[in-house]
């Protein structure tokens, strides 16, 4: 746990990459190959002799589906060189020499990993799997390492041979391209995380918090008292967005301790959510501080809660009805036009399943998620409107958040046309994540922005981020009637049922490009507790990532 440290703080020692001795299984015999091929693939592997003129002899480019066995030989031909320390055979075989060759060069070099038997496994289709053992030795002390991997074969559009897909992935499954694997003293010493209970924070505990031990190790590690110990890390590349990773310990550091805002009872139940829905993220936060009190993610390696960059669709109405509300374009319960469909910007927009409120009143329309009555007002709203209410009033798009590890403040850029129309929906160019949206809901909630943190600003003397101007009564009294109505009677309602007290909802579903199902969002609070979600894939909010934020509610307010 907390092992771990993220690129910005680069080595100033010369890194270790990767390139290796090797001892192979695919060489030799027929099992490996046996493998790679799996039952009868032979039969897929016939060539057919025909005669052919002068003209036809000349020199083609082989184009269409691989066979079995280039698939087989071009994986054998890159996993045998590997293994025999053959660095130029290996990259030659795959579809990027150059960065194979900087990669696989430093796999003893850099990484100090010696003794590496590559085993492959049983072919499926272009794709191969393979699985590593290796050693690894730094200053007198070894220590095993072993992981599976896989590599996929492609045919060169130039040459139209066989080539292995590269990516950096292919040496191991937890390097992105750009990222290098080193071996030495870590730089950054590792932490102990507690609870705001004082219980300590491990993956094996939260699975969903390896990411954040992370972060909080690059964040604090040499500030919390510890000691560096000597690791095999996967360092990340320039641009990369993640934590650097730990895969072993050689000796192990003296841990600092740091004290996050996390409570036990409700991580433990967001882990618990989250398990029960692929894909799902979750976020809940204390509004009258911004305490973080939870965060959990269905996949692990990515922190979707706080790092995620998803349009939020009609969640995003909360703020754009604050706007419509501020500029009177909008009251709760005056009458608003929800028509079928609404043209904007040469686009025409519609509602889910082209419903239409005739008479309705604005509450009525955000209560049934009503997409034409926000975008009927594109056209009294000036390209920046929708960017200014959320940076002044939820303290969202300004990327200056400091929660204590790395996270994303949400993007509401300024637009024009069409494209602006959809932003008033949460469509567009707008990105959000679980964490901007619990705050947004805990903005309502409290009548006041204030940034969400997961260490205390007390630890590092760090400010945080503020907005420059609050609601008027009148606006936040009528959005907080909005989404209390919501909760009890509109598209929120069935998930928030059994939630009582002072509680608001809004659900949202972003369609994505490729996608069949939209991503199902939902925030709400409770009381003293705010909490938004989001399933990607999966469908209306309402039914996703409503049960898992409404469950959370239940736990407190």
């Amino acid at each position: 746990m907390g092992s771990r440290r993220r690129v910005a703080e680069r080595r100033k020692t010369k890194p270790a990459v990767i390139g290796g001795m090797i001892a192979v299984v695919v060489a030799g015999a027929g099992l490996g190959v046996y493998a790679l091929y799996g039952a009868g693939a032979a039969a897929d592997d016939r060539t057919q002799n025909t005669s052919a003129s002068a003209e036809d002899q000349k020199p083609k480019v082989k184009t269409g589906p691989l066979s079995a066995t280039e698939v087989t030989t071009t994986a054998t031909t890159f996993l045998t060189s590997w293994q025999q320390g053959k660095v130029s055979t290996a990259a030659a075989a795959t579809s990027d020499s150059a960065a194979a060759t900087a990669l696989l060069t430093g796999y003893t070099k850099d990484a100090h990993l010696t003794g590496v038997t590559l085993t492959p496994g049983t072919r499926t289709g272009d794709k191969v799997p393979f699985s590593v053992k290796a050693t690894v030795t730094y200053k007198g002390t070894s220590k095993p390492l072993a992981y599976g991997s896989s590599l996929t074969v492609v045919r060169d559009t130039a040459t139209g041979k066989p080539r292995v897909d590269w990516t950096a992935s292919v040496v191991h499954p937890d390097l992105k391209d750009g990222d290098t694997l080193v071996t030495g003293e870590s730089g950054t010493p590792p932490i102990k995380a507690f609870d705001r209970d004082g219980g300590e924070i491990t993956e094996a505990k939260y699975p969903s918090l390896g990411t954040v031990l992370d972060g909080l190790r690059e964040k604090y590690g040499k500030k919390a008292g510890g000691k560096a110990g000597i690791e095999l890390r996967v360092i990340r590349g320039k641009d990369s967005k993640s934590s650097d990773k730990t895969l072993v310990e050689l000796s192990r550091g003296t841990p600092g301790t740091v004290k996050t805002t996390l409570n036990p009872t409700l991580q433990a139940a967001a882990e618990a959510q989250v398990a029960k829905q692929a894909r799902s993220s979750v976020v809940v936060l204390r509004p009258s501080t911004g305490e973080i009190l939870a965060v959990a993610n269905a996949s692990h390696g990515f922190n979707t809660a706080f790092q995620g960059s998803l349009a939020p669709g009609s969640t995003m109405k909360v703020i754009t009805s604050s706007l419509l509300i501020d500029k009177d374009l909008a009251s709760a319960d005056k009458a608003h036009p929800c028509p079928k469909y609404f043209t904007y910007g040469g686009w025409k927009f519609q509602n889910d399943d082209k419903f239409e409120i005739k008479g309705g009143t604005f509450k009525a329309s955000f209560a049934r998620s009503c997409n034409t009555a926000f975008i009927s007002q594109a056209g009294k709203l000036d390209n920046d409107s929708l960017t200014e209410q959320a940076q002044q009033v939820f303290g969202l798009s300004m990327n200056n958040w400091a929660i204590g590890v790395p996270s994303f403040d949400g993007s509401v850029p300024v637009q024009s046309a069409a494209q602006k129309a959809a932003s008033l929906i949460g469509q567009g160019g707008v990105r959000m994540n679980p964490l901007n949206m619990a705050s947004v809901s805990a903005t309502v909630e409290s009548g006041t922005f204030k940034q969400p943190y997961l260490v205390s600003p007390s630890v590092d003397n760090r400010t945080l981020a503020t907005a420059s101007r609050t609601m008027s009564a009148g606006t936040l009294s009528q959005l907080r009637e909005l989404m209390a109505y919501t909760a009890g009677y509109g598209t929120a309602a069935e998930a928030m049922s059994g939630v009582y007290g002072n509680v608001g909802a809004k659900t949202g579903s972003a369609e994505v490009d490729g996608q069949k199902k939209p991503n199902g969002w939902f925030t709400a609070y409770r009381g003293d507790l705010a909490a938004a979600g989001v399933v990607q894939a999966g469908g209306h909010g309402g039914d996703t990532a409503g049960p898992i934020v409404a469950a959370l509610l239940k736990m407190g307010g």
